[in-house]
């Protein structure tokens, strides 16, 4: 199957429903060619408006013009939208409660090679701590195309983070179940619990491959809503499983693997171990580099698995 960046699709199915829908209205910090959306600015240039590198004003006219009804997707780097605008995310869209996505795009490492300043390590948590503000994480350009199509059914606030190159998909086409605010379970297994999401979910569901041939039965969740997090999913995963493994391309803190430790703590205690990636500038490479060196692959998710089974 061919890969797609989960930003390009985002375009796509906002270009198809544009077609309709007049008051989709899509907004770029000067990222229209990095955030895959040349084509819609070309295509519905009174329905785009492009900000230049002010991502705060990104964020408040976004808000601005869903209060007058329209329904914006803002789209810029993570790096940036997380931490330039918080303020104006926190204020302007989820306090108020305005239909505004806001569109982190080259989320995680993805910028591997530029360093930390344009890593999005924290996003996670930042935007999961606003109260009213959703946070998503899809695991491929299909998943990422029945998410949008949800949410261009609501009017609430959300933070959708992506990154910046194509990825192997994890579902097949014709075939990707989705609901929305509930976990998918990519496969299921009694001997450990590994829960993990966006460009993580990949990784662990050939994990559970590698995992198969030692004997070690494994149940992968695929958690693109990191909030709201699907509790019952969890519960049921971990209590069906001898250790719960989370496994996120974010800082250790606050994110995936801390809601995932308070829910199973409260609720079924087991032991959680939670793969990140460090609390400390990440090494400079491509995200495959990356996610090598600190054992985010399938092969450390699998050993990690097996040494808590075992």
């Amino acid at each position: 199957m061919s890969k797609i960046a989960n930003k390009q699709m985002i375009c796509e199915v906002l270009m198809e429903a544009a077609k309709t829908d007049k008051d989709i209205v899509a907004l770029c910090s000067d990222s229209r060619g990095s955030g895959s959306f040349t084509p819609f600015a070309d295509t519905y240039p009174e329905q785009f408006v492009e900000t230049g590198i002010a991502e705060q004003n990104l964020v408040s006219i976004s808000a601005g013009l869903a209060k007058c009804g329209k329904k914006a997707y803002a789209v810029s780097p993570a790096c940036f939208l997380s931490t330039r605008s918080y303020e104006q995310a926190k204020v302007d869209v989820a306090y108020s409660n305005t239909n505004v996505k806001l569109i982190g795009i080259s989320g995680g490492v993805s910028y591997g090679a530029l360093g930390m300043s344009h890593h999005s390590a924290q996003d996670i948590a930042a935007m999961a701590a606003i109260p009213n503000m959703r946070v998503y994480i899809p695991s491929d350009h299909l998943q990422t195309k029945e998410l949008v199509k949800a949410l261009l059914k609501d009017e609430k606030p959300a933070y959708i983070r992506v990154g910046r190159n194509a990825v192997d998909p994890v579902y097949e086409e014709g075939n990707v179940p989705f609901e929305m605010d509930k976990a998918t379970v990519v496969c299921e297994g009694t001997d450990v619990a590994i829960i993990a999401c966006g460009e993580m979910v990949k990784p662990a569901k050939d994990a559970a491959e590698i995992l198969k041939e030692q004997g070690i039965s494994a149940t992968v969740l695929d958690m693109y809503c990191v909030k709201p997090l699907d509790k019952d999913a969890v519960v049921k995963a971990a209590e069906n499983a001898k250790a719960v493994i989370t496994v996120e391309e974010a800082s250790p803190f606050g994110g995936l693997g801390s809601m995932v430790s308070q829910v199973v703590g409260s609720e079924c205690p087991r032991k959680v171990i939670n793969m990140s990636l460090p609390d400390a500038p990440v090494i400079t490479g491509t995200s495959k580099e990356v996610f090598d060196y600190y054992g985010l692959n399938a092969e450390g998710i699998a050993q990690k698995a097996a040494e808590l089974v075992k």
